[in-house]
Formats: structure tokens, C-alpha cells, sequence
């Protein structure tokens, strides 16, 4: 059975608890399961998405040991906020001046390669529907692309790379172009298969809100 919705208490004092969450981000061994609560806590409850950029701006702005593990745990989480989340158009501006000053700071540096995938992130992402899954936080961490297999009927199963902003649509098209069927007059979908049922995805849905929900 699915997990039912998470009780929460005031703003403030879940925005005390990300605190604490952010600092033991940085010495933990495995930083994922958290990662994913912070960003389950920011698309429940919204007011606190800006808090959290400014909280990894902080602990990303002159770090102790730049480049460290505990550094880069929260530029790997900041990677994971900019694929799920956009923060409101101050902390947005504040939030794109660190990641040039980081570039212009630590140049060539893994800092500076969070840095610009980050903003290029920011340049695609339209809010989810979910929050990543702990595949998609893992590639994320890594600043790659995931391989999601679509079953095609009458074909092998294909092997397709999707970023955190892939559509349905985008890969119905690169399907139906890799399987020769760019003149069918037929119109082609993607369909997610449960025990239970199959149903059409929407051409403008995320396919990593997809996988999240099969995770």
C-alpha cells in the first residue's frame, strides 16, 4: 500500500528541522535517503523551497574545506533543488550570482561543474510532480542522465537517456524516429503498465515522475 500524506508541524519548526537535516548532510555516509526527505519536506509544503536555497548558498559560500566531502554533499543536494524546484526571482537572482562567483572562484573545480549544471538546470526546470527518486538523486549527484527501457510492441525493448526534464513526448518522438516510423500515419504514446493497469502518460509529463511513482 502506498504511504498516505506526511503530518507536519509549523513552518518554523520544519524549517528548523531542514537546519538540522543540512547539518548532518554533511558528514553523512549516505546522503541520499536524506537528500530525498528534504525535497519531499520543500514540495510538501512550498514556502520553505526559498529557505533551503539560501541555506545551501550559505553552506556552499566560503565552506571550511571547499571541495570536501561535506561541500560538495550540499552542492549535490543544491543539483537535486534546481532539477525539482524553482526559487522565487530574489533568491534566484542571489542564488545564479554564487554559482558565477563559484565558476569565477574555484574554475575547473567539481564546485564549478555543479555550478554550471546547476544553472542550466534552472533554465529547464518547471516544478514536479514529484520529488526524484533515489535512482534519479544518485545520477543527479553524479551530474548524469538516467536510462529508463521503454517496451515497444513488435521491437526489443529500447535503452532511452532522460534528464530530470524529459517529456513523454520527447521520448515518443526519438522512439518512433530510432524505429523507422517517422512516416506511420499512426500516432504514437507512451503507456505505463502497473499489476493493476495501463494508462496512457501524458505527452507533457515529466518520465522521471514516473519512475519516481514506480519507485
Amino acid at each position: 500500500t502506498a504511504p498516505g500524506p506526511r503530518s507536519y508541524a509549523t513552518l518554523r519548526d520544519e524549517a528548523v528541522k531542514l537546519f538540522n537535516s543540512l547539518q548532518q548532510l554533511e558528514s553523512e555516509r549516505d546522503p541520499v535517503p536524506l537528500m530525498q526527505g528534504v525535497l519531499q519536506t520543500c514540495l510538501d509544503l512550498p514556502p520553505l523551497v526559498d529557505e533551503i536555497y539560501c541555506q545551501l548558498v550559505k553552506q556552499t559560500t566560503e565552506p571550511p574545506a571547499p571541495g570536501g566531502q561535506g561541500d560538495l554533499h550540499y552542492w549535490q543536494l543544491l543539483t537535486c533543488m534546481s532539477c525539482t524546484f524553482l526559487p522565487s526571482p530574489p533568491v534566484l537572482r542571489f542564488l545564479r550570482f554564487h554559482l558565477d562567483r563559484t565558476e569565477n572562484c574555484f574554475p575547473a573545480s567539481e564546485m564549478a561543474k555543479y555550478a554550471c549544471f546547476i544553472r542550466e538546470a534552472l533554465g529547464k526546470t518547471k516544478g514536479r510532480e514529484c520529488v526524484p527518486s533515489l535512482e534519479e538523486i544518485l545520477v543527479l549527484m553524479q551530474r548524469q542522465e538516467m536510462i529508463c527501457t521503454v517496451h515497444c510492441p513488435g521491437a526489443p525493448a529500447c535503452s532511452v537517456a532522460i534528464s530530470s526534464h524529459t517529456t513523454a513526448e520527447e521520448v515518443a518522438q526519438e522512439l518512433v524516429s530510432r524505429l523507422g516510423l517517422s512516416q506511420s500515419p499512426n500516432l504514437f504514446a507512451l503507456y505505463e503498465q502497473s499489476r493493476r493497469r495501463e494508462q496512457p502518460v501524458g505527452s507533457a509529463t515529466l518520465l522521471a515522475d514516473v519512475l519516481t511513482r514506480f519507485e
